[in-house]
């Protein structure tokens, strides 16, 4: 079959691989119909991410058609159309037990390389390294996916693949992103980037009872998406001084009362916020800091890599800030996201800005890395 295959920094190409098997009862075989790319995939060719193999399978947003099924698989059949979430879980442990997937203890078979990097080991995850499973991804033909009756998810004929694609990440990112910043009704929300995953969490921090949403970035297609589609106020600008200074008039010195770094490891920004693996300046999470009301809440989604150098932890601590983060738990968002698209309160295809060729990824990958064209979001098709 055709694939993206990683080959080091900068180097991604459509190689023909062995078509997946099934490895293990619990597993399924799906013909990808939708893949995208993520700005975490942005981290791999950047070559940021540790334990990556030439010739490593990448993608971890992808949808589409069974058309193999493992003998002890009980909920799904050849021809259920799925999307598939990029967090892989086996369903049976503590973690799994407490809807904290993304930690998962079983589904990642290099628990050991984990916990070299990470301390522990979490779930394992499609397209991504080998600490973190070294599981094949979607932007192919074909994908084996694990734990088939946990992960997957069925979608309904009456929803587009690029209705329900986004289900596979980015929406539940989004979502867990605003959930985590525990907004209450009435809540000012001030969200760091406005990529796929800030435009998500600005739609679902509505969702969740904000008042007001405001959107902080610099590159003009992401602001002009987070207006005409998130309703959002925004403030053009990333340098801190005038980052803070916009923020206390618009909430008269208070600040806002939750905020969401939908940054993190960016290092691959032509423009705006900018860090690399080695050397991070945390500068989203140190205008949160500084900008977030006493005892406000931060919720991370955005993904880091390493070391931060320079972050000024002890305003989070005097202030009384409240952190959480994390890989998103995906098979706790799935039922009750999807829900809300046939329910019409929100179309994920409006992320959309560019349809390309599965054959034409290694094009589409500098397109959204240099962010060329006005490119927020590709969707491939094999």
């Amino acid at each position: 079959m055709k694939a993206l295959c990683y080959h080091g920094k900068e180097d991604v190409r459509i190689d023909n691989v062995p078509d997946p098997k099934i490895e293990d009862p619990q597993d399924v075989i799906i013909k990808v119909t939708s893949t995208a790319i993520c700005g975490s995939d942005l981290h791999i060719y950047g070559d940021l991410m540790p334990t990556m193999k030439k010739g490593d399978v990448l993608g971890h947003e992808f949808m589409g058609e069974v058309v193999e099924v493992g003998k002890d698989v009980k909920t799904l059949k050849i021809g259920d159309r799925v999307v598939v979430p990029f967090t892989i879980a086996c369903g049976n442990c503590q973690y799994c037990d407490d809807d904290l997937y993304s930690l998962c203890d079983n589904s990642n078979p290099n628990e050991e390389l984990c916990k070299e990097n990470l301390g522990h080991s979490i779930s394992g995850l499609f397209g991504f390294s080998h600490m973190l499973g070294g599981f094949s991804g979607g932007q192919a033909e074909y994908v084996r996916v694990p734990y088939a009756d946990v992960g997957p998810i069925k979608v309904p004929d009456s929803l587009t693949d690029e209705q329900s694609l986004f289900l596979s990440d980015i929406f539940p990112t989004g979502y867990m992103g605003a959930e985590n910043a525990d907004i209450k009704s009435g809540d000012t929300v001030a969200i760091w980037g406005c990529g796929p995953v800030g435009q998500f969490a600005i739609q679902s921090a509505w969702m969740l009872g904000a008042k007001r949403v405001i959107a902080i970035d610099v590159v003009k297609e992401r602001l002009d998406m987070a207006e005409k589609h998130g309703k959002a106020e925004v403030i053009r600008t990333v340098d801190a001084d005038e980052v803070y200074t916009q923020l206390m008039e618009m909430t008269k010195g208070k600040g806002p009362d939750c905020c969401i770094d939908a940054v993190g490891a960016e290092a691959h920004g032509a423009e705006g916020f900018k860090k690399n693996l080695n050397s991070s300046q945390p500068d989203a999470l140190a205008q949160i800091f500084k900008s977030c009301k006493k005892a406000g809440n931060v919720s991370i989604p955005g993904v880091y890599l390493g070391k931060v150098d320079g972050l000024p932890f002890g305003m989070a601590m005097n202030k009384s800030l409240n952190l959480k983060m994390g890989q998103t738990h995906m098979q706790h968002y799935l039922e009750p996201l999807l829900k809300k698209v046939e329910e019409g309160k929100i179309d994920p295809s409006f992320i959309i800005t560019h349809r390309m060729k599965l054959e034409d990824a290694p094009e589409a990958y500098k397109k959204f890395r240099n962010k060329e064209d006005g490119c927020v979001k590709v969707v491939l098709t094999p």
